[in-house]
């Protein structure tokens, strides 16, 4: 899918979806994940032709669920461990993959800086309130300035009407936020399901980044659901990895 959102000329964004490549079921097609068993060949020709759709060099992370920030440049190898990553160099993607996390692409609405964020509940809630959204911020501000100079997008993830967890995730948000409890919609005894896009959606807005599009939350984002655009772990279980990419042209 194509992103829609208000960036300036020169900023260019891209999400996968499943078809289009050459990986075999339960890979089918389109696997961008190396550490999820299918063969290398094939991630790599998938690889190939998502950088090839995009005209630029996609740095693939080693996500860790974390908040590990980096700067991206033209050394930057693939593999370099972090969950969120920013750069103010031209032709290199900040690239996030996810099969059911959400991924949050940041954009400076001058053009100058972009940057991109892995964001499962846990990468999301941090610990005592800041998680790798703030960790994010944190890193780029000084080249970014105001928060509200940054646009971003929330890609596809597991809906609010999927995404069951238990009464510890919860807390790990409304222990700082009591506001995040309307996130959460209680489905059982100590279960809650949660609205990851509206959890980000809290974060953004704590930090001052109000001009947030993409995922509402509707079921034509959930990943878990569609089956034929979207990989999810939530549900297959051994499962590919989509991609969303931001860069600099």
């Amino acid at each position: 899918m194509t992103p829609q959102w208000p960036v300036p000329a020169g900023v260019q964004s891209a999400c996968s979806e499943r078809t289009g490549g050459v990986s075999l079921a339960p890979y089918d097609t389109l696997n961008l994940g190396d550490h999820v068993g299918d063969d290398p060949r094939a991630v790599a020709d998938n690889r190939r032709r998502f950088a090839a759709q995009l005209q630029a060099r996609p740095v693939f992370l080693q996500q860790v669920h974390g908040c590990g920030v980096v700067r991206l440049d033209a050394a930057t190898p693939d593999g370099t461990q972090a969950d969120a990553c920013w750069t103010t160099e031209r032709g290199l993607g900040c690239t996030m993959m996810v099969a059911d996390c959400l991924p949050v692409l940041l954009a400076h609405r001058d053009g100058g800086v972009v940057a991109a964020a892995h964001c499962g509940w846990r990468g999301l809630a941090g610990e005592q309130g800041s998680g790798v959204l703030e960790a994010l911020w944190a890193a780029i501000a000084p080249h970014a300035g105001r928060p509200e100079q940054m646009l971003a997008w929330l890609g596809p993830c597991i809906g609010p009407q999927a995404f069951e967890v238990g009464a510890e995730v919860r807390a790990a948000f409304v222990t700082w936020d009591p506001g995040a409890d309307a996130c959460f919609r209680p489905c059982g005894e100590g279960k809650f399901l949660a609205d990851l896009p509206a959890l980000a959606r809290r974060r953004l807005a704590a930090i001052g980044i109000q001009a947030v599009h993409g995922n509402d939350a509707s079921p034509g984002w959930c990943t878990a659901s569609d089956r034929s655009r979207f990989f999810s772990h939530r549900r297959d279980r051994i499962s590919g990895r989509l991609a969303a990419a931001v860069w600099r042209s």
